[in-house]
């Protein structure tokens, strides 16, 4: 296969650190994303937080479809990760360390990202969360059947432990 089209998208309880990541692969993006929803693939993530698991995710997606592609089109809505390339000279040059000389919280993910990255011939692109339905294009459609699927299984995982309650009007946080 020539390219394939990565979408990825996490979904984190902040209260327990826990969080889903998920991720579409697909090598034609002018599908109906109803078509692909069995596609999607969702993992549980613990101890993380929003922008760990946005990293976490996307190493877990590119070690699952490494072989899949020449070329591997990623869509995410993480300005973390949409800007290591750019940050990883001072990052490097840093040590991966604070201005006070402190271990960068991801840095563990940051390095992993360079190490596969420099294998693989990926592109990165911003996709906008939260379009109105009106103006969202292929892409917007799929990166939101990830960014759904994601919150579903964190809702899931919620509803299991007792920590939200379903009423007429949606989800409520219990308290």
């Amino acid at each position: 296969m020539d390219k394939l089209f990565l979408f990825i998208d996490g979904s984190v309880n902040t209260k327990n650190k826990t969080g889903y990541g998920a991720y579409l692969a697909t090598s034609d993006t002018n599908v109906s994303p109803e078509s692909l929803r069995h596609t999607v693939k969702l993992k549980k993530f613990e101890n993380t937080s929003s922008t760990r698991l946005e990293l976490e995710t996307l190493l877990w997606a590119l070690d699952e479809v490494k072989e899949e592609a020449d070329k591997i089109i990623v869509y995410s809505d993480s300005q973390n990760i949409l800007g290591l390339n750019d940050r990883r000279e001072k990052l490097e040059a840093g040590g991966f360390k604070s201005a006070k000389n402190k271990p960068l919280k991801n840095a563990d993910l940051y390095k992993i990202f360079y190490r596969v990255t420099d294998r693989l011939d990926c592109e990165f692109n911003k996709v906008k969360g939260h379009k109105a339905s009106r103006k969202k294009d292929s892409i917007d459609m799929l990166f939101t059947l990830v960014d759904r699927e994601s919150r579903r299984a964190l809702r899931a995982f919620s509803w299991e432990r007792g920590e939200i309650s379903k009423c007429a009007g949606g989800v409520i946080l219990l308290v």
